[in-house]
C-alpha cells in the first residue's frame, strides 16, 4: 500500500481505443454523469460496457463466515435496481452493456480482478471529494481512490460536478 501511495494511474485513453469499459461502484448509485462519460467513450468506438457493483460483506464471526453478515435482501435488491438502471440507460444510448453484482469485503481488489478478467481498457467510477490520507484509508466511500492507486489501466473518476 505504501509503495503505491503516490503512484498515478495511466491517464485517460483515446475513445477509439476503448473497446470494453468497466463501469464500477463500491455500492453507491450510478450517477447520470458516470453513464454519460461511458457513453461518450463508447459511442464512437462501438465498444461494450460491463456494469459492476459491490454488495458489502460485513465481516466474519470468530474467523468463520456468518450468514448474518451477508448483505440483506433489501441491500441486494437495491444493487439489482442500480445495475438494471445503469444497463437500461446505456442501452437507451445505443451502447451494448451487461452487468452483475459481487459480494466482497475488498471492493477494490474485486473491481480490478473483474477489469482484468473482462479485458477492459478503462474503468469509470463515481466518487466523493478526496479526503486526507488517514481518513481516506478508513472510509468505504473512498474506494475509487484506492482503485486509482492500484490500477494498471486508466481510471476515470467522476465526481458530483463532473470528471475529476
Amino acid at each position: 500500500m505504501i509503495r503505491n501511495l503516490f503512484r498515478r494511474s495511466p491517464r485517460a485513453c483515446d475513445p477509439q481505443v476503448a473497446q470494453r469499459v468497466l463501469i464500477a461502484s463500491e455500492g453507491r448509485r450510478f450517477s447520470a454523469d458516470v453513464i454519460e462519460t461511458a457513453v461518450r467513450m463508447l459511442r464512437d468506438g462501438g465498444g461494450q460496457a460491463r456494469v459492476l457493483t459491490i454488495a458489502r460483506l460485513w465481516g466474519t464471526s470468530f474467523g468463520l463466515p456468518n450468514p448474518g453478515l451477508r448483505p440483506s435482501k433489501n441491500e441486494m435488491a437495491e444493487q439489482q435496481d442500480n445495475v438494471r438502471w445503469a444497463i437500461g440507460e446505456l442501452e437507451k444510448a445505443g451502447v451494448d452493456a451487461d452487468g452483475h453484482i459481487v459480494t466482497t469485503r475488498n471492493p477494490g481488489k474485486s473491481i480490478l480482478n473483474e477489469a482484468r478478467r473482462q479485458n477492459c481498457r478503462s474503468i469509470i467510477m463515481g466518487t466523493d471529494p478526496k479526503r486526507p490520507w488517514l481518513i481516506r484509508s478508513m472510509m468505504w466511500s473512498q474506494e475509487p481512490y484506492r482503485v486509482l492507486a492500484r490500477a494498471h489501466i486508466p481510471v476515470h473518476l467522476v465526481g458530483p460536478s463532473g470528471p475529476i
